[in-house]
């Protein structure tokens, strides 16, 4: 049976930018780097970049992190103000900053839970929605 999240790996073009961008943009924490690749993690989560190339997306794929609803403003300016691209503004529930890393993967910063989700889920409904 399935436990979990166990890492995340994407793509990268230039691993020492990445590394840079990860680290110091958005503060995780780098543990070894080689040739090729880094681990990294944040929380409890293990994060991988990997040099390759990397193919865009064009579609709603992404990767959201967790952050503590008091720190988010803070945080969010300081990634705005540093010169990262927003792709996409936030309407749902919880405070939200959409941004791209270096090599245009999909992020999001959110502060909430699927709890929470769940619980405006039932003010707000997505169209169609069916609770199973």
């Amino acid at each position: 049976m399935i436990l979990g999240l166990n890492h995340i790996t994407i793509a990268v073009s230039d691993l020492e930018r990445s590394l840079k961008f990860y680290r110091e943009t958005l503060g995780f924490t780098a543990h070894v780097k080689w040739d090729n690749g880094a681990y990294l993690s944040v929380g409890e989560l293990w994060f991988c970049l990997s040099h390759d190339d990397p193919c865009p997306k064009n579609d709603y794929t992404h990767v959201a992190f967790d952050i503590e609803p008091k720190e988010f403003e803070a945080f969010a300016k300081r990634v705005v103000s540093s010169g990262v691209e927003v792709w996409k503004q936030n309407k749902s529930e919880g405070q939200s900053l959409y941004i791209l890393d270096p090599d245009g993967h999909k992020l999001e910063i959110h502060s909430g839970s699927l709890k929470s989700r769940l619980e405006s889920l039932r003010t707000k409904p997505y169209s169609g929605l069916v609770w199973l």
